[in-house]
């Protein structure tokens, strides 16, 4: 069965957007390029993001600044956006989900492959913990203090011990933590 993973760059202290909706994106570095990168698309057959996180990226992967050999690769992954408002999504294959989130991945996880993994999205990672999908967690943690934004959790979600996997420190002080569910 395929794992759905949180897979999601935050600062130290929690954010991942500053107080003006900006994106922080972590330092580029050969560790981030192998062990973040690479690692989230060898592992995944189908990438998810919020509305926010998918139009963002699809903005810049289909721009001319966009590497061109990336841009292809992330071109040709199965996606899903979940979003209440787009109303098309046109970032190579691409569904969007409005509602029934929990019967949907679990659709997905029941079908063989690799694994499901949230690229982008507060909200929806939110929503996967409160809806108990989410496998495993895989946070990249940056040696930034943002100092405010949108926390990447909210809570709300049943309180629950997690499972350390790993701790693989970055060239650029930033931290990749697993945990998983059990």
């Amino acid at each position: 069965m395929r794992n759905v993973v949180i897979a999601m760059y935050m600062s130290l202290d929690g954010y991942i957007e500053g107080p003006n909706h900006e994106f922080t994106a972590p330092g580029f570095s050969p560790d981030l390029k192998t062990k973040w990168i690479d690692r989230n698309l060898e592992r995944a057959d189908l990438l998810m993001y919020g509305r926010t996180a998918y139009e963002g990226m699809a903005k810049f992967w289909t721009s001319p600044a966009a590497p061109k050999e990336e841009a292809a690769t992330l071109a040709a992954f199965d996606k899903l956006v979940f979003s209440t408002t787009l109303d098309h999504a046109d970032w190579g294959s691409v569904r969007i989900i409005r509602d029934n989130l929990a019967d949907e991945i679990a659709r997905e996880k029941a079908k063989p492959g690799r694994d499901i993994v949230l690229i982008g999205g507060g909200a929806i990672a939110n929503a996967f913990l409160t809806a108990g999908i989410v496998d495993e967690l895989s946070l990249l943690v940056s040696p930034l203090l943002q100092g405010g934004g949108k926390r990447l959790f909210d809570g709300g979600y049943p309180r629950e011990k997690l499972k350390f996997v790993s701790a693989d420190p970055f060239d650029s002080g930033a931290v990749l933590l697993t945990y998983k569910r059990g």
